[in-house]
């Protein structure tokens, strides 16, 4: 009863500050390995290279939370990168290439969401035929090539605020948005309420099918924003960039305390996640720690954070 008792404070302790723990034992490390870490530029480096993963996260983490996920991210998110690019190129409007990219990702999730509430596919599989889709246009529209001359966005992808890098600036403000959503909205009680319990969310009287066409659609528009500002910082449309993200997003979600059988998470916990993933990133390109086995952390890191999180679930039902 007692080593119960014990394992049940253990993995609260875990819930509550397991991923600070991580944050700050990773923080030390980082500044062991490296006397220039603690540097203000430094770190503002970090926060701007993860910053297009983590507006991507912000979308994952609300689809996560609601027992769905979006496996087209990463492709989405080039899709509107490159899709922005060429009407950059075409028009020389900044504002319009900015919608055009957005919109290209909404579109994209409210495609998603069609298919998951029409057609009753799993979001694992109706994403994943998204991903075939959105490949299969970008390499269409791009002949397989970048699309270059779009210099006039950079303030976008690479200007900064006071010191603050605007990629940075953009990615905070996306978090504080989907914060708002999720604590103070009807929307983003119902995300909680269908994680929780889908069938306890229809009775009492949650549109579940509009709800999650609404989350996806949400979504897509912080795919197409991480689109645009991607394309901004490379100053190209990069037809084979963006693959891939969609899995350092989810990695972020999980690894910041966001359930995968939904109902629990914040849109904080996947800014952490995300810190502690682009941490662990810089450790190992310090130390010189080849990209293969940086994926294999990565798998771990996913792996592990599914375990104690099914872990804790087990441990509050037997209690």
């Amino acid at each position: 009863m007692k080593d119960t008792q014990q394992k049940m404070k253990l993995s609260t302790i875990y819930r509550k500050y397991g991923i600070i723990i991580i944050l700050v034992i990773l923080f030390i490390a980082s500044a062991l390995i490296n006397q220039n870490f603690l540097k203000p530029q430094n770190l503002l480096n970090i926060l701007k290279q993860i910053s297009v993963v983590t507006i991507i996260a912000c979308g994952e983490t609300m689809l996560i939370v609601s027992g769905m996920i979006d496996l087209s991210a990463g492709l989405v998110c080039t899709t509107s990168m490159c899709f922005s690019a060429g009407v950059l190129v075409a028009t020389g409007s900044v504002p319009l290439a900015i919608v055009v990219g957005i919109l290209i990702g909404m579109a994209a999730g409210w495609l998603n969401g069609f298919m998951v509430t029409q057609f009753k596919l799993q979001p694992f599989i109706a994403t994943l035929a998204m991903t075939n889709v959105a490949e299969g246009i970008v390499q269409l529209y791009t002949n397989g090539k970048s699309i270059g001359g779009v210099t006039k966005i950079r303030f976008l992808g690479q200007g900064s605020i006071g010191p603050i890098p605007v990629p940075v600036v953009i990615m905070f403000a996306a978090v504080a948005i989907v914060a708002v959503i999720m604590k103070y909205t009807q929307l983003g009680i119902n995300i909680y309420a269908i994680g929780g319990n889908e069938k306890a969310a229809i009775a009492s009287g949650v549109r579940v099918n509009h709800e999650k066409r609404k989350i996806f659609t949400l979504s897509g528009a912080f795919v197409g924003l991480a689109g645009v500002v991607l394309m901004a910082r490379l100053m190209a449309g990069m037809p084979s960039v963006g693959d891939g993200y969609e899995f350092d997003a989810i990695t972020a979600v999980v690894v910041g305390g966001t359930s995968f059988l939904g109902g629990i998470g914040t849109v904080t916990g996947a800014l952490i996640g995300s810190i502690i993933v682009g941490l662990i990133n810089n450790i190992l390109n310090l130390l010189h720690v080849s990209t293969q086995y940086q994926l294999i952390v990565k798998g771990v890191l996913i792996a592990g954070a599914v375990t104690i999180d099914m872990k804790t679930k087990e441990d509050k039902k037997s209690q």
